[in-house]
């Protein structure tokens, strides 16, 4: 078995191309060698600023040889009388490259056994590669010079080598060869002798071309050097992988900046140094201190240069934040609101003074369907836009909510307020936290809910490219607010409340409300897929699902384990058995019309059955005990009887038993 190793060396990547690069170079040889059924054990990707690669390791050197047999035509068209090849036979021997003696007879046809040798997987390599390369997707690829390919930075270099051999291949302008680049600073080309070499002989040019290796070093000198301070560093997964995929050959080093910096609010200080500059802070006792990290991607022993560039970069940017600081809270807090006037929320939709008083609205329906004390979420409410007009965001974007929740602190309101200011954007993205304070959830619900059904009433909802004002998101947002904190909220009223008070007058209301509602079951669809096979989702998926999302998610769960017990294939099949006759819903059935012991021993057996106070677990046990009624029925029982009233009022008999599996799934919908 072979190895074989390919490096595409370029200008400086952007840090967040080089792990999609790889993961796409993966696929791609994959499906190379699987449709040339070529063996290989394993394929491993590398990626630094500089360089993608790939080594893949168990290769086979060829393909298999293939024999197949071809059906021609007729025996006495291929041959004459004289057993003579016909121009036919002729045609059919040349079409797939066979002689005259390796066609044979069999029932009365003319066959052709063909042999194909494998190729190469260096002559695969060669013809394939380049065009694989240049297929590789992603934004702002550009070109070079005066060629017509496109990649995301100019290639400058390539390697391909096959065991000890080298593999000539040519992408762009640039021909492969044994030499790579070590370090930018060390100017070093680096001989790669076989695929084994290859990151050793780079990381003694010093480049780590294992990003795992890379981020494990990060992690550990980090951690080293803010121990020497007595400091614990903070290393925020985004932040470490932008890091890592910076550097080829990371060193820690320690800067400092003026304690009296430190006065302004942390997360300021915090998203200058994380964000903005990609250092990482420092702190002691859980409190922030004027020292951080910055990972340099240098060779040598003399920081001092690197250390005061950075020091100067981090004063010019807290120095800004002072001053937005000191210009923003020269003023009320609260006067912030009234400027919100000349801030447009989107076109057609009024500006964020008025949504303002949208969130206002919404949030005391909210609060009053839940039963809540309204006086903090209202002013929470009325305070969540406030910081959209201060310097301090206008400059650093990313901290609305962050910088309203400080400067409300400063200006004396009700922690809880200013805990909801903050809390009410969570979750930030798909992963992250929830409010955790009630003034956080129920404002964050209603901002939410007003941005969706105004993005949806402009005509703009999300397409598979586009996804205007985070909609996605927020419909997610509202999905897990209300099922992880257990909030008892009719999602679908609130929708229509939302609807009804947007600042421009909808035409199809109804239409509006559907298209809301569909995205909001879609969107909750999908998440659960990620927890629960799809047919489960979909059976549990009742059109009165946004009624009570966190009935939905209790019956979801129970279903999953339902489907394990031994008893379920009897429910399932009786379930099916109603469900394929009793299709609608229906009035209760007239027991004066039951001519037969079954249909009352039925009902009776229904009525017993209180579906919507039972536990689902006591609700699939007592339907799991009626089954053989169920089924003593339908074999003594003709439902589809002559006479139309007897046989309508079976049906709504079976309408009322199918109403009882309803209450947990649509059981047709689940696939055993």
């Amino acid at each position: 078995m072979s190895k074989y190793l390919l490096e595409i060396g370029t200008e400086e990547l952007p840090h967040k191309f080089i792990k999609a690069g790889q993961n796409q170079l993966k696929s791609a040889f994959e499906k190379l060698f699987n449709e040339n059924h070529i063996n290989y054990d394993v394929i491993k990707t590398f990626g630094t600023p500089r360089r993608l690669t790939v080594l893949i390791e168990g290769l086979e050197e060829k393909q298999p040889d293939t024999t197949k047999t071809v059906k021609g035509p007729i025996a006495n068209i291929a041959f004459d009388a004289n057993g003579k090849l016909t121009p036919a036979g002729a045609g059919f021997a040349k079409k797939n490259g066979v002689s005259e003696s390796d066609l044979y007879k069999e029932d009365n046809y003319v066959w052709a056994k063909i042999e194909k040798k494998g190729m190469q997987t260096k002559e695969l390599i060669k013809e394939n590669i380049p065009s694989l390369v240049l297929k590789l997707q992603g934004p702002h690829f550009m070109r070079w010079a005066d060629l017509d390919v496109k990649f995301q930075r100019p290639i400058r270099w390539i390697v391909s080598i096959f065991d000890n051999e080298e593999v000539k291949i040519k992408i762009a302008d640039v021909e492969s060869s044994r030499f790579s680049r070590g370090h930018r600073f060390s100017s070093t080309n680096v001989e790669i002798q076989s695929p084994d070499s290859y990151e050793n002989a780079l990381y003694k040019a010093n480049v780590i071309v294992d990003s795992d290796r890379r981020k494990k070093l990060i992690v550990e000198t980090a951690k080293a050097e803010a121990e020497k301070i007595g400091a614990q560093v903070v290393l925020e997964d985004e932040l470490l992988d932008e890091v890592t995929n910076l550097t080829e050959w990371p060193v820690p080093v320690v800067c400092n900046f003026d304690k009296n910096y430190l006065n302004i609010p942390e997360k300021v200080t915090v998203t200058v140094m994380a964000t903005h500059q990609r250092y990482f802070p420092l702190y002691k006792d859980g409190r922030l201190i004027n020292s951080f990290i910055t990972m340099t991607n240098f060779i040598g022993s003399d920081f001092e240069n690197i250390k005061a560039g950075n020091e100067r970069v981090v004063k010019a940017r807290l120095d800004d934040a002072v001053f937005f600081f000191n210009e923003d809270t020269k003023k009320s807090f609260e006067n912030n609101v009234e400027d919100l006037k000349g801030v447009t929320f989107q076109k057609g939709m009024g500006t964020m003074y008025e949504k303002t008083h949208r969130i206002i609205e919404l949030s005391k329906y909210i609060a009053d369907s839940l039963n809540i004390e309204s006086e903090t979420i209202k002013r929470t409410a009325l305070l969540c836009k406030a910081d959209l007009v201060t310097s301090l965001v206008f400059e650093f974007t990313e901290l609305q909510g962050f910088i309203g929740s400080d400067y409300a602190m400063n200006a004396g309101e009700d922690p809880k307020v200013c805990l909801g200011i903050k809390e009410h954007y969570y979750p930030l993205s798909a992963d992250s936290e929830l409010a955790e304070s009630v003034e956080g959830q129920i404002v964050g619900l209603a901002d939410k809910i007003d941005t969706i059904c105004a993005v949806f009433a402009a005509g703009k909802k999300p397409t598979g490219s586009a996804d205007p004002l985070g909609v996605r998101r927020a419909t997610l947002g509202i999905i897990k607010t209300i099922i992880q904190k257990g909030l008892k909220i009719n999602l679908s009223d609130l929708i229509k409340k939302s609807i009804s008070i947007l600042p421009v007058k909808v035409e199809d209301s109804e239409k509006l409300f559907d298209d809301v509602r569909t995205f909001f079951e879609q969107r909750l669809s999908i998440y659960y897929n990620d927890k629960f096979s799809h047919d489960l989702v979909d059976a549990a998926m009742t059109e009165a699902v946004l009624l009570n999302l966190n009935d939905f998610a209790s019956r979801l769960t129970i279903l999953s384990e339902l489907v394990k017990k031994p008893e379920f294939n009897s429910v399932y099949e009786a379930a099916n058995r109603i469900s394929r006759i009793a299709k609608e819903k229906t009035q209760l059935p007239e027991c004066s019309l039951f001519n037969t012991p079954y249909e009352k021993k039925l009902m009776e057996c229904a009525k017993a059955i209180d579906a919507d106070t039972l536990e689902y677990n006591e609700l699939f046990q007592r339907l799991s005990e009626i089954v053989p009624v169920i089924n003593e029925f339908f074999d003594n029982v003709l439902v589809m009887d002559k006479n139309e009233d007897i046989k309508a009022n079976r049906l709504k008999l079976l309408g009322v038993v199918k109403q009882k599996f309803d209450r947990i799934a649509d059981f047709s919908k689940i696939i055993v």
